[in-house]
């Protein structure tokens, strides 16, 4: 049972403490049994050859809420498998042919190096923002041509705003570029789950992959779509987490005691097992927190474990 007692259990275990901590069975009347039958299931009542003595709540406690954590991370890890799983239909469907309207708002771009010369000059022409989203791989190559002119965009007062995956930037190579741009002020953040590449530009055009090899791109003009794209951006951009973490990793330490979190145990219990204080642990604790945004024990265990995992 992993849902709190109701009120009828309240009341019959309040009335136990009220007895000195113990209840007889000629004490009570038809009606308690559902409450009683539940108390000694969830173990805040204790049978005796005299009765019935109370537990303590707080093993209670302790104990479903670790189920409810554990619970709660293995359905968000089924979550996030789900996309790949169904990865294989969706691209069944997607080879789809189906009939489609004549349209000038998207132009369509065949081969790297034409593609390349139509995010250039689409990066030159930027007067305020650019947006995107950047899951695999980033080739180091890629980003070395590309710095120069980025770092101009941000001289000239755009905004630059990246979203990467984790295991893009375990590449030390990939990483230093990336903290260049943040130090002239892009902003990157990291999302540890499945997203859609794509790129916009002043919110007026948009650029995703028409092909799955990336040899053909969409340039999206039409304003109902380009919406839509920016509106999936922010949903993902509001899910990740500031990048900064990664070019100043946490201390082992807490890693651990996050990790030991993220399988269910407690605060306590995790400072027994690592031979610290709770008040040291508490701290580990704090400081990620703040370093991972999070405003729960459980979601920064589920952040750091999505780093971990992907």
């Amino acid at each position: 049972m992993t849902d709190e007692p109701g009120p009828a259990e309240r009341a019959l275990y309040l009335t136990a403490v009220r007895n000195g901590g113990r209840l007889h069975p000629d004490d009570l009347a038809r009606a308690d049994r559902p409450a009683l039958a539940a108390l000694v299931a969830r173990g805040l009542l204790t049978p005796t050859p005299a009765g019935y003595t109370v537990a303590n709540p707080r093993s209670l406690g302790d104990r479903l809420g670790s189920e409810l954590r554990t619970r709660a991370t293995r359905l968000l890890l089924q979550a996030g498998r789900l996309p790949t799983a169904l990865g294989p239909l969706a691209h069944a469907y997607d080879a789809l042919r189906r009939p489609t309207a004549p349209t000038t708002d998207t132009t369509h771009v065949e081969g790297n190096a034409d593609i390349r010369q139509r995010i250039s000059d689409l990066t030159s022409g930027c007067k305020e923002e650019v947006l995107a989203a950047q899951p695999g791989p980033r080739p180091i190559e890629g980003l070395q041509m590309a710095l120069p002119q980025g770092l101009s965009l941000l001289q000239r007062g755009c905004s630059l705003r990246t979203i990467y995956q984790p295991a893009t930037l375990a590449d030390r190579t990939v990483l230093r570029q990336v903290d260049l741009r943040t130090r002239y002020g892009a902003h990157v953040r990291v999302l540890a789950e499945p997203y859609e590449r794509v790129m916009v530009f002043d919110r007026t055009v948009a650029v995703i992959p028409a092909a799955e090899d990336r040899s053909r791109a969409a340039f999206i003009t039409d304003p109902t779509t380009v919406a839509f794209l920016v509106a999936h951006f922010e949903r993902d951009w509001a899910r990740a987490t500031p990048a900064d973490r990664h070019f100043d990793p946490p201390h082992p330490t807490g890693a651990r005691i996050v990790r030991l979190l993220a399988r269910g145990l407690t605060q306590r219990t995790v400072a027994t097992r690592l031979g610290l204080s709770e008040r040291t642990v508490a701290g580990h604790i704090a400081r990620l927190r703040e370093l991972y945004d999070a405003e729960t024990l459980f979601q920064l265990g589920w952040q750091m474990r999505g780093e971990h995992d992907a």
